[in-house]
Formats: C-alpha cells, sequence, structure tokens
C-alpha cells in the first residue's frame, strides 16, 4: 500500500512535533542536569536553583510536553480525518 500526499504530510508534521518535544526533553533532562552545580549559584523560593529545577521545574516540563503532545496531535488527527472521535 502506497501512502498519498495527505498521509506523509501527517507523518511529517507527527514526527516534526516528536523530534521538538523530545528536544525540550533532553534540554530539560541533561543539559539542565549538567549545568546543576552552576544553576545552584541562584536561588528560587529559598533552594538551590538546579535542586528546583529538577525536583519541580522538570516535573512541571514534563506535564507540559505531555499536555502539547495530546493537544497537538488531537488537533493534527482531525486535521488529517483520522480523529477516533469526529
Amino acid at each position: 500500500m502506497e501512502l498519498t500526499e495527505k498521509h506523509l504530510a501527517y507523518w511529517r508534521k507527527t514526527r516534526i512535533l516528536t523530534t521538538v518535544l523530545l528536544g525540550v526533553w533532553f534540554v530539560v533532562t541533561f543539559v539542565g542536569g549538567y549545568f546543576a552545580i552552576s544553576l545552584n549559584e541562584f536561588e528560587l523560593f529559598g533552594f538551590p536553583f538546579g535542586f528546583y529545577l529538577f525536583a519541580q521545574g522538570a516535573l512541571i516540563v514534563y506535564l507540559l510536553i505531555i499536555g502539547i503532545y495530546v493537544l497537538a496531535m488531537n488537533r493534527l488527527d482531525r486535521l488529517y480525518g483520522v480523529a477516533e472521535r469526529r
């Protein structure tokens, strides 16, 4: 079965969305972890920023990534006519 232009556009946008969100995840997780000692020089709400970033901030970013993915994929699914609910 050969994919149509519509299918290819859908998968291209899906891959771009996934790549961007994985890039954000990578930056928050690994780049933030790499600079954690440097980030601890700053304080946020009385805690070292590096600690706060991983104890609270990273979890919030992860939830935002999930929410953005769900909303964007539902929108793409409706736009390309592959949504489960119509």
